[in-house]
C-alpha cells in the first residue's frame, strides 16, 4: 500500500507519522514543495526576536529525524495535478514533470498569505523591501533584508497573532514599529476593552499603534516605502524602510478544487469529520480545509493545533482506520512582550449570532495568593448562555509568569465537557499558595458570572 501525503508542515506530517506509527510496513511519501519539512512556522517571529538561534532550531524534526521513521520525502517538489480515476498525482522537480502513483492520497497544502485588496502587495516583493511572513522562505528572505540594508523602520500591516508577535522582534533589533489596525484595537479576536490591555504593552515597549486605519495601498518612492490608508475616513500615509503585511491568509485550494473537490466556509475545501473530501481515496487536512466547530458547526478557522489533530485523524482513516475530528472551540493563545492574552470558545457577539441569548461578565483575580510575593492579576471574561447555564466562551489577559495559557485550558475542556459556567466552580483545580488559590483564578470568575445569571432572573 502507498499513501502520498503533500505537504511538509503539520497536516502531511502528521498524517504520515500516523500511518506509519500504525503499520510500519506501509510506503509513504510526502511530497514537500520546499527544503523544509516539519519547520515551526509559529516560532519564525522568535526567531527575528533572537530568542531562538540558530533557525535550524526551528525544526519539529530534522530531515534525518523524518526519514528514520521510514516515510520517504520528496524534497523542492510541487504537486501539481490529481487524477482521481488513474490514482496518480502528477509533480514538478528540477528535473521536469513526473508522476507518483498512490492508493490513499493526503492533502495539506495549507493556506496561503491574504492581500486583502491592498495595492501594490503582490507586485512589490523582498527586493523593494516588502515582505510576507508564511514559510521558511519567506524567513530567510526578510532576515537577509535585515542582515544586509539595517532598517530602522518597519511599517506592520495587521495587528494579529503574528503581526504582533513581530512587532516584538522588530523591537527587539531597535527598529522603530509603527503598527496599522483596520478595527477599533488590536488583536480583534478579543473584545475590544480586553484588547486594550495588549495596546498598552505594546505603546508600553514603543510601538506606535494606529487603530482605525483602512490600508489602501502600498508604493515605493525615493524615501523609502509609503503606506497610503484611511484613518476614520481620512487619507494618511506612512512611510517606513520595511513593510511587513500580515493580514490573514486564505486556504490554498486549488489542487483540490481542479480534483473536484467542494468548497465551503471560507472557500476552504469541504471534508467531513473523517478528512474526507468526497474524492474516492482522498483525504484533506489543515488550513486548507473547513474546520468542524463544536459550537458554530462548520466554520473555517485555521490553527496549527487543529492542523496537528486533522493530519493524524487523515492519516489513520487512509489505512482504513474510522477516526473523527472532536471539533475545535478555536483555544488561542499569544505572548506580546509581558502580556498574554488567550481565548476559547465564543464571545458575546458571535454566541448572539449562533443563535444563544449570551451573558458575560468580568473579573479581575490574582494568579495566586496575595500574600505570597508576585502576585498578579488576570482579567477573565466569560460567556455563557442565560437560558441554560452552559458555558460558551472565556477571553483571558494576564501578565507573563500568570500561567493564563494554562487557565485558557481549563475554560477549553470545560467547552468539550459541555460543563456550565456553575459547574467550573466544582472542578478539583490544583493549589498552593505561590501559584495559586483555593478557588482558582477561573472558578471566582464562574462564580461572577453564576451571581449575575442569578440576578437577571433566568436559571438554568
Amino acid at each position: 500500500m502507498h499513501i502520498v501525503a503533500i505537504g511538509g508542515s503539520d497536516a502531511g506530517i502528521s498524517a504520515a507519522l500516523r500511518a506509519r506509527e500504525l503499520d510500519p510496513t506501509v510506503d509513504v511519501t510526502v511530497v514537500v514543495a520546499d527544503a523544509y519539512p516539519n519547520y515551526s512556522i509559529c516560532g519564525i517571529p522568535y526567531y527575528f526576536s533572537g530568542d531562538v538561534q540558530p533557525w535550524q532550531s526551528l525544526a519539529h524534526r530534522t530531515h534525518a529525524d523524518l526519514e528514520a521513521t521510514g516515510m520517504r520525502l520528496r524534497l523542492n517538489t510541487l504537486a501539481a495535478r490529481i487524477d482521481p480515476q488513474a490514482r496518480r498525482l502528477a509533480v514538478r522537480d528540477e528535473r521536469g514533470e513526473s508522476e507518483i502513483s498512490y492508493d490513499e492520497l493526503i492533502v495539506g497544502t495549507g493556506a496561503l498569505p491574504s492581500y486583502a485588496g491592498i495595492a501594490g502587495l503582490e507586485a512589490l516583493g523582498p527586493d523593494d523591501g516588502v515582505h510576507v511572513i508564511h514559510s521558511m522562505g519567506d524567513t530567510f528572505a526578510l532576515d537577509a533584508h535585515l542582515t544586509r540594508r539595517h532598517p530602522r523602520t518597519a511599517i506592520i500591516i495587521g495587528a494579529g497573532y503574528v503581526g504582533l508577535e513581530m512587532a516584538e522582534g522588530f523591537r527587539a533589533r531597535g527598529m522603530r514599529v509603527t503598527q496599522l489596525q483596520r478595527g477599533p484595537e488590536v488583536l480583534s479576536t478579543l473584545d475590544p476593552d480586553l484588547a486594550s490591555i495588549v495596546h498598552d504593552e505594546l505603546v508600553e515597549h514603543g510601538v506606535d499603534v494606529r487603530t482605525h486605519t483602512v490600508v489602501k495601498g502600498v508604493e515605493k518612492s525615493s524615501n523609502g516605502l509609503v503606506v497610503h490608508a484611511e484613518h476614520h475616513g481620512e487619507p494618511v500615509a506612512h512611510t517606513a524602510d520595511l513593510v511587513l503585511a500580515v493580514v490573514g491568509v486564505r486556504p490554498n485550494t486549488s489542487l483540490l478544487e481542479t480534483a473536484g473537490a467542494q468548497l465551503g466556509a471560507g472557500r476552504a475545501v469541504v471534508v467531513d469529520e473523517q478528512m474526507r473530501t468526497g474524492i474516492p481515496h482522498v483525504f484533506a487536512a489543515g488550513d486548507g480545509i473547513v474546520t468542524h466547530h463544536r459550537l458554530l458547526g462548520v466554520t473555517y478557522l485555521p490553527l496549527g493545533t487543529t492542523a496537528h489533530k486533522q493530519g493524524r485523524i487523515a492519516g489513520e482513516n487512509a489505512l482504513g482506520g474510522a477516526a473523527r475530528f472532536a471539533g475545535s472551540v478555536g483555544t488561542q493563545v499569544v505572548k506580546v512582550f509581558d502580556v498574554v492574552a488567550a481565548r476559547t470558545g465564543l464571545r458575546e457577539h458571535e454566541a448572539r449570532a449562533a443563535g444563544h441569548d449570551p451573558l458575560t461578565t468580568q473579573t479581575v483575580a490574582d494568579d495566586h495568593k496575595r500574600y505570597y510575593p508576585g502576585a498578579q492579576s488576570i482579567s477573565i471574561r466569560i460567556t455563557g448562555d442565560r437560558q441554560n447555564g452552559l458555558l460558551l466562551g472565556a477571553q483571558l489577559v494576564g501578565r507573563l509568569g500568570t500561567e493564563t495559557a494554562k487557565r485558557v485550558d481549563t475554560y477549553a475542556a470545560a467547552l468539550f465537557a459541555g460543563l456550565t459556567v456553575e459547574q467550573i466552580s466544582d472542578l478539583d483545580l490544583s493549589y498552593t499558595p505561590p501559584l495559586g488559590s483555593p478557588w482558582d483564578a477561573v472558578q471566582t470568575a464562574a462564580q461572577t458570572w453564576t451571581r449575575t445569571h442569578r440576578t437577571t432572573g433566568v436559571t438554568a
